[in-house]
């Protein structure tokens, strides 16, 4: 197991919290808002609530890194657009992180698709030496 799966799938989970904890930051101040009659408190809120779901495609793209690393970089993409634009600066820490580990994912995916190519490749001359003989 290449360790850039392992660094791209432990990147991708605690991204996935880390933009956990900032959709119920983003909920906590849409709150504290709403409270003190705030403009736009409810907003906040409403994105706060978006970024959650969000969240979790990024936890559940990191733990799909090992098994489907296409996939899980797609869903770590989704996650860390998706956030970013709900809730800015609560992503702030979340966002980069996942960013970084579905870039990862997918280059795991097409260095594994490459080594498929150049395996097959390599059998192919292998069976035309034998073919040869």
């Amino acid at each position: 197991m290449p360790l850039i799966k392992v660094v791209a799938l432990i990147i991708g989970i605690l991204g996935g919290l880390a933009g956990l904890g900032g959709a119920v930051f983003a909920l906590f101040l849409g709150g504290v808002g709403e409270a003190f009659n705030a403009q736009d408190a409810s907003a906040v809120m409403g994105l706060g609530l978006a970024a959650i779901p969000l969240a979790i495609v990024g936890v559940v793209g990191g733990a799909l890194t090992l098994a489907k690393p296409k996939l899980a970089g797609i869903l770590m993409l989704i996650s860390a657009v998706g956030g970013t634009i709900a809730i800015s600066a609560g992503y702030i820490i979340a966002g980069p992180m996942l960013l970084i580990a579905g870039i990862m994912a997918l280059m795991v995916h097409r260095t594994e698709q490459m080594e498929d190519t150049y395996q097959l490749s390599r059998n192919n001359i292998d069976l035309s030496k034998d073919l040869n003989r």
